[in-house]
């Protein structure tokens, strides 16, 4: 079934309805760059009245600066191209913060371009938060069919009632062999055991949000996130769900990278000082697991290194004893940077001698990496035997590590050991 065979006051409900979904400031320009047309989240964004704004350039509304920032978007748009650009905004309550802005062609019937639609998304705070946010107040000629996301209504039946011209050619399908059929059907019995349990919980009134690896044919395997927005009756029950899919490829990869910044040491690539302390507290929560070792780990003669080769060779050297004391212990056990030439390893034991098994496997570990002579002093402590909390169990660890000094360096030592350093 053709989208034209639907009624036409159905597709018009669709449409006005798809539009409230999307709450992202929209303009419409014309081919002379004047604001002719926006919604009500742009009149937010922009901080000014209707009147104030239509009949206006860009460069009138916002300056030099932001057309000159726009200026190429919108020559390729007038040539019927979507693309975006970044600027930071100078405006109200939004300067400073950084904006993406969509710039596509609007399309008279017979295929020419007849205006420009911009769309600004928020990208401020290192993308971090970057949502396909949607609701819109008023219909737009043709946007729907213009707009770069893939667009859906699926009725209470999980009936396809609406796609749009992006999800047609994601699909490789045209409406007729989409429209009126279970979407199951459409993506597949794999797929639609994904996406099913998003759907019901948009029928039960939950917006969600799903996002995962897609290969796609064009581009390979991205990130892509589709939402899942309850479409509301007059009497407040749920008739149908919206999906929205974005490519948020990007935005996960630098997500991902933000998070392993955290949690990892930006020089040796072993954990994070913080994200140790979090294992530890997590390792100390059930005192009926396995006990737990904590090893304190500190260089022999690295200042005098670091001192006298520079800070790049001191650097080398950390990184290169950080290498060496992951490959000592197992996959499941973990190493941190504790700070300076400081390290921390945590890894679950049988007993005492098993601790100190594995200490010595790491103090021979250190050594061979054989550089500039230097070795290591290690002390370590057990919970729950030794201690019950985290700061407890580190002050046990760091004041074993520095009896381990006092005994002359290059071995390792218990913190409730009563004599001597082992070797």
């Amino acid at each position: 079934m053709d989208a034209n065979d639907l009624p036409v006051l159905e597709q018009l409900v669709h449409i006005e309805r798809l539009i409230d979904a999307i709450d992202l400031p929209i303009g419409r320009w014309d081919l002379e760059h004047r604001l002719v047309f926006c919604n009500n989240p742009y009149l937010q964004w922009a901080q000014r009245s209707r009147e104030d704004l239509l009949g206006h350039t860009l460069q009138e509304l916002f300056g030099d600066e932001a057309w000159a920032r726009a200026q190429c978007a919108f020559a390729q748009a007038a040539e019927g191209r979507t693309v975006n650009y970044e600027r930071r905004l100078n405006h109200g309550c939004h300067a400073g913060r950084w904006a993406r802005i969509q710039v596509l062609p609007h399309l008279d019937p017979a295929g020419r371009v007849d205006g420009i639609f911009t769309i600004a998304i928020d990208i401020h705070q290192d993308v971090l938060e970057r949502e396909a946010l949607v609701a819109a107040r008023q219909r737009l000629d043709r946007f729907t069919e213009n707009i770069p996301f893939p667009l859906t209504y699926v009725d209470r039946d999980f009936v396809l009632r609406f796609v749009n011209k992006a999800y047609v050619e994601a699909t490789g399908q045209q409406p007729k062999q989409l429209l009126g059929r279970p979407i199951g059907d459409v993506r597949g019995a794999k797929r639609w055991a994904e996406h099913e349990p998003y759907f019901d919980r948009a029928l039960a009134g939950h917006t969600v949000q799903y996002t995962r690896m897609v290969d796609l044919v064009t581009l390979g395997r991205r990130w892509m996130r589709t939402s899942y927005v309850p479409d509301f009756g007059p009497d407040g029950d749920v008739i149908g769900v919206y999906t929205v899919t974005v490519d948020v490829h990007e935005l996960t990869i630098t997500q991902e990278q933000l998070k392993r910044s955290v949690e990892r040491d930006a020089l040796t690539d072993v954990l994070s000082r913080r994200t140790m302390m979090d294992r530890i507290e997590a390792a100390l929560v059930d005192p009926a697991q396995m006990p737990v070792a904590l090893f304190f780990v500190d260089l022999d003669g690295f200042k005098e290194v670091n001192d006298r080769r520079g800070h790049r060779v001191g650097d080398e050297l950390l990184v290169a004893v950080a290498s060496a004391l992951q490959a000592s212990v197992r996959a499941e056990d973990a190493v941190g940077r504790f700070g300076g030439d400081e390290f921390l390893v945590l890894a679950p034991v049988r007993d005492t001698a098993g601790a100190h098994a594995l200490a010595l496997h790491m103090l021979s570990a250190v050594a061979a990496v054989d550089r500039h002579g230097i070795s290591a002093s290690i002390g370590y402590a057990l919970a729950p035997a030794d201690a019950q909390n985290a700061p407890r169990l580190l002050q046990l660890a760091d004041d074993a590590m520095y009896a381990a000094k006092r005994q002359g360096k290059n071995c390792v030592i218990h913190a409730c050991a009563e004599s001597g350093a082992s070797r």
